[in-house]
């Protein structure tokens, strides 16, 4: 019994670094920083400015990433959120799920005004990604180490002049 555990343990250990090498290399490919983080705060809706009659809302979490001692802010774009309503005033429903607690693999864009954050954890809408628009991700790392990409709506892409993707 103790030895089947010990292999059932090695097992998910294996499948959760698969699974973050390969979110790392996704995001290396989105020309994004990444990193894995634990939710200490979390979420929060924001009001935003307006684009071509589209509110441009956000939610907001703090994280703390793996082997800092740091809190980092996560600034979310709710346009490209999966279940993102219209001018809503709420956290859409996929990333109203995100618990304190959460482990989270986030690839985006590191904040550049000295603060500590992360932002343009979304879809770049299939623009060739560059280090100030990565192609990003948020996803909640299962206990299995799989995860889901809440950030890859596209249907408000052209707002911004891009083509949708199909």
């Amino acid at each position: 019994m103790q030895k089947a555990l010990m292999l059932l343990a090695g097992w998910l250990l294996s499948a959760t670094m698969a699974h973050a090498d390969d979110n790392k290399a996704q995001c290396d490919l989105g020309k994004g920083s990444y990193m894995t983080a634990t939710v200490v705060k979390g979420p929060k809706f924001t009001s935003g400015k307006f684009l071509k009659g589209v509110e441009l809302s956000h939610t907001h979490l703090k994280v703390k990433p793996d082997g800092s001692n740091d809190i980092y802010d996560v600034a979310i774009d709710n346009v490209f959120a999966q279940g993102y309503e219209k001018n809503s005033k709420k956290v859409p429903e996929s990333l109203a799920q995100i618990r304190t607690g959460d482990k989270l693999a986030l690839c985006g864009q590191l904040y550049d005004d000295g603060s500590k954050g992360i932002h343009w954890v979304h879809t770049n809408c299939g623009a060739t990604p560059t280090p100030q628009k990565p192609n990003g991700f948020i996803k909640i790392i299962e206990s299995d180490g799989s995860s889901d990409n809440f950030e890859n709506v596209t249907t408000y892409c052209d707002l911004w002049g891009k083509q949708r993707k199909r």
